[in-house]
């Protein structure tokens, strides 16, 4: 029965399925090709009851592991073939049916989901992201732009489209260590507030501000966004809408609108999907991102429209996270003896089967992300995307640590 569903359900690709006595079964033919190691021959009865959560939790296991390519090709197969691995429908619908439950993100919540991650392991993140410990995307302008050059360019990005100017207010939300609080008050003299929900973010990003000498200009403060009272320039958030849950949509939303002051602009970069609204996947859910969802273009529609706020510009970024996430994996598995001694090779397991998943689902899914450039008024940012781009702008500067 198990062979017949892989059957059905791989249709691009093979798929070589190697059994404890050396006994390997082809399933489908042509590329992709992927190698599948299991431990016992139940493990193939566990992945095809429940995939969405049992094929993460059997890799941390050790019940299975990749062959010849690593996880990569695996992960690449499971998109060709739409990633519908079958898996039981009533227990899909009871998931969807759960989904409010799930993301109703209440401020205690809230904090909670955010410690279970970002209060993690410093020095994990200190070791796979790069050196300004920007924790999101970062934007390849050229194929050659190393992790530190991109990150740099997203920043210069995002802050063309804050249009600001020296002296402003800007509210980071989400702030995590700081790195684009520090960008922009280093290259365009304003003042930030940053906030957060982590602990560990909170600290290590104030003794940054009082390394770099910016504790006059950049502050932070441990404090959920429904909490926080102001006037502002600007807001921008980016990397922490995955996190807001969509019973807090419209409430986001309209708490950026009462944010900002009247010529004020926002820019949210958040992961979202090119497709329709999907379920969250489960094993991402409980290992990684409690509480977590990533938007439809659809679902982040109408609380914008409704909060008041004027769409002026929405971007699209492909593949950028691909890249990316592939930069991290790299950069963690050079690491990867220290973590395993110190926090066990089930949670590296963990930790790979996430980032190489992430990257897969940029490179052949529907994960893309989104930049919403929003204001209160429609006249407010300029009408072509010109500004972004001056002909004296030098693509690859680095930031100087020095005041604008």
């Amino acid at each position: 029965m198990s062979w017949s569903l892989l059957e059905r359900w791989i249709r691009t690709g093979t798929l070589h399925v190697h059994m404890p006595d050396g006994e390997v079964h082809r399933v489908g033919e042509g590329a992709p090709e992927a190698h599948v190691h299991l431990r016992s021959r139940a493990v193939l009865g566990r992945l095809l009851r429940d995939p969405d959560m049992a094929v993460g939790e059997a890799y941390m296991d050790g019940d299975w592991w990749p062959g010849e390519g690593g996880l990569l090709p695996v992960f690449e197969l499971y998109f060709r073939n739409r990633g519908d691995f079958g898996g039981s429908r009533l227990r899909s619908w009871l998931r969807a049916a759960l989904w409010f439950l799930r993301e109703a993100n209440g401020r205690l919540r809230a904090r909670r989901n955010v410690q279970h991650h970002y209060d993690l392991d410093a020095e994990l993140f200190r070791r796979f992201l790069d050196e300004d410990l920007h924790y999101s995307c970062a934007y390849f302008e050229r194929e050659d732009m190393s992790l530190e050059a991109a990150q740099r360019a997203k920043c210069r990005h995002i802050a063309g489209k804050l249009c600001l100017s020296p002296g402003e207010r800007v509210l980071d939300i989400g702030c995590g260590w700081g790195g684009m609080a520090f960008h922009l008050a280093r290259n365009h003299g304003v003042e930030v507030t940053g906030l957060t929900l982590s602990q560990d973010q909170y600290d290590e990003a104030r003794r940054r501000a009082r390394d770099l000498g910016l504790d006059d200009r950049v502050r932070f403060r441990l404090q959920d966004y429904r909490e926080h009272d102001g006037d502002y320039d600007a807001v921008v958030s980016v990397g922490m809408f995955e996190h807001v849950g969509r019973p807090q949509y419209q409430t986001f939303f309209d708490s950026v609108h009462g944010l900002l002051a009247p010529r004020g602009r926002a820019l949210i970069h958040t992961i979202g999907r090119s497709g329709p609204p999907a379920d969250s996947q489960s094993w991402i859910q409980r290992h990684i991102f409690p509480g977590g969802y990533i938007p439809s273009l659809s679902e982040t529609a109408r609380p914008i429209e409704h909060s008041g706020l004027v769409l002026s510009d929405l971007e699209i970024w492909r593949k950028h996270y691909a890249r990316t996430l592939a930069a991290w994996n790299q950069r963690f598995q050079a690491t990867r003896s220290e973590f395993a001694e110190r926090l066990g090779e089930r949670f590296c397991r963990m930790w790979e089967f996430y980032l190489i998943g992430c990257r897969a689902i940029f490179e052949w899914g529907d994960l893309v992300v989104f930049q919403f450039q929003l204001a209160l008024d429609n006249d407010t940012v300029p009408l072509t995307r010109d500004y972004l781009y001056p002909p004296d702008r030098t693509d690859d500067r680095e930031d100087t640590g020095q005041a604008a």
